[in-house]
């Protein structure tokens, strides 16, 4: 990403479940926090991708669908991460790469928790800005700085007061394809050396899709040729990983797979409209316990 400002990519997760929120899957799904993260320059595209009614023009036409697919993905994923959240309930939580995730403000089962909130110092600072206008969350939310190309995972994690005595619930969503391999056998290492018998790791990835390798450059294109921004310019996917090899990988630290499944079998499961078959069978949300 831009070490000059927040991800950008944040900013259209974030667009993406205020477009989703009350529509998509509305008995399992629910974020009334990211409309209030969101700046209202960016909150314009949110109706429009909302109404339902498509712009006219090119370049707004590309941002409502990108919007809408991407809210249709993110449902079913944050739904699995939460029900995964609240299955083994812990006194630590550690959202790796959080963005703007507005679990700790939303989600009462988190009360008495302590959240630490892990992310780059710019992105941090925009969060932080951001969040100001939330009210109190539910537990209490420690933001931990970390440009994981300078700093240590598990010192930062000390100094901001993380126990590795107690277990804990680690959160890595929607980070693991902007990594390479190295950095993310990088990461599980750190996280495994830090948690504490009985932690539980929710990780987000993609496994391998030519669908997804030959759409993002070309929405990319058209972006270009439309003249409008592009979120993910400066953060390109890195890395995709089979369940074969992201299982080997999480094995060999310790953990335990309780399950591994795709964003389409998700949504079905909350028998919401689906019109993105193929990208969302190449995204998945995998669950392992030490």
């Amino acid at each position: 990403m831009d070490k000059t400002q927040g991800s950008r990519t944040a900013v259209l997760v974030c667009q993406a479940r205020a477009v989703a929120h009350g529509r998509l899957a509305p008995d399992r799904f629910d974020d009334p926090t990211a409309s209030v993260l969101l700046r209202l320059e960016e909150l314009v595209a949110v109706e429009q991708a909302r109404s339902g009614v498509p712009p006219e023009g090119w370049g707004p036409r590309l941002e409502y669908e990108l919007l809408r697919a991407t809210a249709e993905g993110l449902v079913p994923r944050t739904v699995a991460i939460d029900d995964a959240v609240r299955e083994r309930t812990h006194p630590q939580v550690v959202i790796l790469g959080a963005g703007l995730d507005g679990r700790a403000w939303r989600m009462p089962e988190l009360a008495g928790t302590a959240v630490f909130e892990v992310d780059h110092p710019r992105s941090q600072q925009d969060k932080r800005q951001r969040a100001a206008a939330l009210s109190s969350p539910a537990g209490k939310v420690t933001f931990v700085p970390v440009d994981f190309t300078a700093d240590r995972l598990d010192d930062s994690l000390k100094a901001a007061g993380y126990r590795t005595g107690r277990p804990t619930t680690w959160i890595w969503e929607g980070v693991v394809p902007y990594l390479t391999r190295a950095e993310v056998t990088a990461t599980l290492r750190a996280v495994a050396e830090a948690s504490a018998p009985g932690s539980r790791l929710v990780v987000n990835y993609q496994s391998p899709s030519l669908v997804a390798s030959l759409g993002r450059p070309a929405a990319r294109a058209m972006r270009r040729l439309s003249r409008q921004p592009d979120p993910m310019a400066r953060e390109p996917w890195r890395s995709a990983w089979t369940p074969a090899a992201m299982r080997e990988l999480l094995t060999g630290q310790g953990y335990a797979v309780a399950r591994d499944t795709d964003l389409l079998a998700l949504a079905g499961a909350l028998t919401m409209p689906v019109r993105g078959r193929r990208s969302l069978r190449s995204g998945r949300v995998l669950i392992a316990d030490r």
